[in-house]
């Protein structure tokens, strides 16, 4: 995005700044799991969270937390919960009562370090609010049958803060090395990218060597109503494992974001500057491509929630488009206007909430299609959509803190991709929604159980069906590829294009926290891929890992 109308932008909304500014909780903190189980367990949906929307403000979760813990007859809480959430208000104790909501230590060091429980460094002054924490991780892996030694590691800083109850800031920053699973490996091979990483170096020979830095400022523009924020980090839209929407698996990217809230509605404007594909070589300036996204989001009752989305992928030379600036225009008209050149998405989504206990969820992206072509079902190579479907089971069998969770996503051939390839739904070499691109379809099933207050249990079984394409050919499932140099004719295209592979990974994980967010982490995971017919040969791995984190989400690499 231009650097010049970002400032622009931020100078005349920063005229009318007022109180309320806020910061978010990290994506994949424990958080979310815990708001999501107790809104759906409090039988009602929070005007306050919008989970849907993530990141999530700090000062939204506080108050729904409060909330419930106040009506905790209401809600059958555990003492699990109660303890969660009360540890949860700790991690954001600047917006609690008297913003000292933060559990003193017992053992302060040296009495400055730590003397609140989840801050190394915590300051809270009349106006001025800030805490320092150190980010440290270490994760080794054992593979099957490679003779390399794979771990993941980084080392770091995080902080955050409030100036004159005006502008709230965050900034992260890690160094981290990583040698990957075998077939993780073969993915970075394929697109030249890290996943969630942007630059990276290979100082020895499968060894990644890469930073991450996010960091962003926010402010109210109307108290209470209308936040801006403006940084460089990832965003997830959606209530799921997965999003058709956008994730959080490519690598984050500049941003500014407006968050209105009025009424029962929540409604975010996105407006990103992104890296489009490239081949790795010698330094270089990389050129930038752009996006406009919108989510609206309603409470229509107190156990539905439905959800419209819109983005538009588009490339210009060094320059934003003013037409998709319009915050609350239909970006396909604009774009049509033009010529049509660029590469619109349409949404919808919805949460329904059920007997305190259940949870139904779901997602319908359309990138493209002809209701003629359709309902025909004569496989028009152009009929272009997503379809997401899952189901939470909060304290499944009246067993308290065990969680299920079932996802079902399906996504036809050559969805995402456009005849420019600089406009496909792509950053910095990586998708922007599914991992796994398009023509595809995915289950996914999920247990969580915490027994006690500080164990975390995971099984995690994922299976998949995809298209594969083989020898330079285009069946739709590379989404980086251009949709005009497809391999097949504009009819009879199936949702599995090209030679079919099946892959099915289990994983299970035991997590312990010494101390707020102080974990140990002990897992192990087999993923088996096959062709049909021996088309290739069989790819079978299994791998054990465990390591200790602090102020940092678990290295993941079950997306593929």
């Amino acid at each position: 995005m231009s650097k010049k109308l970002l400032f622009f932008l931020t100078l005349s909304l920063s005229a009318t700044v007022a109180g309320a500014q806020t910061t978010y909780i990290p994506l994949n903190s424990v958080e979310y799991q815990i708001l999501d189980r107790l809104e759906t367990r409090s039988g009602s949906l929070s005007g306050e969270l919008f989970l849907t929307a993530k990141p999530v403000m700090r000062k939204s979760a506080v108050s729904f937390l409060s909330e419930v813990s106040k009506n905790s007859s209401a809600t059958s809480l555990s003492k699990i919960d109660r303890y969660n959430i009360s540890r949860s208000i700790s991690k954001s104790g600047e917006w609690a009562e008297e913003r000292n909501g933060a559990i003193n230590s017992k053992l302060p060091w040296f009495k400055t370090f730590y003397k609140k429980q989840p801050d190394f460094l915590h300051v809270n002054e009349d106006n001025f609010f800030l805490v320092v924490n150190p980010v440290i991780s270490y994760q080794y892996t054992n593979e099957q049958n490679n003779a390399n030694s794979l771990f993941w590691s980084g080392r770091g800083f995080e902080a955050r803060g409030i100036i004159a109850d005006k502008v709230g800031f965050y900034t992260y920053f890690t160094d981290n090395q990583e040698r990957v699973p075998s077939f993780v490996n073969n993915w970075i091979g394929k697109y030249g990218a890290v996943p969630g990483g942007d630059f990276y170096q290979t100082p020895k020979p499968g060894v990644f060597d890469y930073m991450q830095a996010r960091g962003y400022i926010d402010f109210a523009a109307v108290k209470d109503h209308i936040n801006v924020t403006f940084g460089y980090d990832r965003h997830f839209l959606g209530d799921g494992m997965r999003s058709l929407f956008l994730s959080d698996f490519a690598a984050g990217a500049a941003f500014l974001k407006l968050t209105t809230k009025v009424w029962k509605l929540n409604y975010q404007n996105l407006y990103m500057e992104l890296t489009p594909q490239y081949t790795r070589g010698a330094d270089r300036r990389l050129p930038h491509k752009y996006a406009t996204m919108h989510h609206l989001s309603v409470n229509a009752t107190r156990w539905l929630n439905i959800g419209v989305f819109e983005s538009v992928m588009f490339s210009r030379r060094d320059r934003y488009e003013f037409g998709y600036l319009n915050p609350i225009i239909f970006y396909r008209q604009i774009e049509r206007y033009m010529g049509s050149p660029d590469n619109v998405n349409i949404g919808l989504n919805a949460k329904i909430i059920i007997a305190k206990h259940v949870q139904l969820y779901g997602q319908i992206l359309l990138d493209e299609f002809r209701a003629k072509e359709l309902f025909s079902n004569s496989g028009w190579w152009a009929n272009k959509y997503g379809i997401q479907a899952g189901l939470k089971y909060f304290d499944a069998f009246t067993i308290r803190n065990l969680d299920l969770q079932g996802e079902i996503n399906i996504v036809r051939p050559y969805t995402y991709s456009h005849y420019d390839s600089t406009a496909n739904y792509t950053h910095y070499n990586q998708p922007m929604a599914h991992p796994l691109g398009s023509g595809f379809a995915e289950a996914i099933g999920v247990i969580r159980y915490q027994p006690a207050k500080n164990l975390f249990i995971t099984l995690k079984g994922m299976f998949y069906r995809q298209g594969q394409d083989t020898t330079g050919s285009n069946f739709g499932s590379n989404i980086f590829m251009e949709y005009d140099t497809r391999s097949t004719g504009d009819f009879g295209i199936g949702l599995i294009n090209g030679v079919p592979a099946n892959c099915l990974t289990l994983d299970g994980l035991v997590s312990y926290e010494l101390r707020p967010n102080l974990f140990i982490d002990l897992g192990a995971t087999n993923r088996r891929f096959t062709y049909d017919n021996n088309f290739l040969p069989e790819q079978n791995t299994t791998y054990i890992y465990g390591g200790l984190r602090l102020n940092i989400a678990r290295r993941d690499y079950n997306y593929y």
